[in-house]
């Protein structure tokens, strides 16, 4: 399983059961990452996903239905008890610091960063992607 999540500056993702923000122009780079894989998530995460292409898998066990190679979004499941498990991580950033009460493992120890790239958001002006392996 690959893990994909958004965090702030501070490594947050959520705030109060709802997510910091969201972007549509993220949304197309996670489906791309997909690659027409299956892309595990919440029922809630799957909601911003309305409209988007069928690889889009919600499921209350999301991260026990992946397989090899396929991602896991997370944005309201807590994915610290997954990494061991994972065979890459996919940070967004956000570039700022929003409220959260629910944070990444950071720093990714054991991980080496493989790639890195900025793009403009929708809602953000820039949003900076991190690929990290074992």
């Amino acid at each position: 399983m690959i893990i994909a999540v958004c965090i702030d500056d501070k490594g947050g993702m959520l705030f109060n059961h709802r997510r910091q923000s969201q972007d549509r122009l993220l949304r197309e780079d996670l489906l791309k990452e997909a690659a027409g894989r299956p892309l595990w998530m919440s029922g809630y995460s799957a909601k911003q996903f309305a409209g988007c292409s069928g690889a889009v898998r919600p499921a209350g066990d999301f991260p026990r239905q992946a397989g090899a190679g396929e991602l896991c979004f997370f944005e309201d499941v807590d994915p610290g008890p997954y990494l061991d498990e994972a065979e890459a991580v996919i940070l967004y950033k956000w570039n700022r610091h929003y409220p959260a009460d629910r944070y990444f493992p950071l720093p990714l120890e054991g991980w080496r960063l493989e790639r890195a790239e900025e793009f403009p958001g929708s809602s953000h002006e820039l949003i900076t992607k991190e690929v990290y392996f074992r």
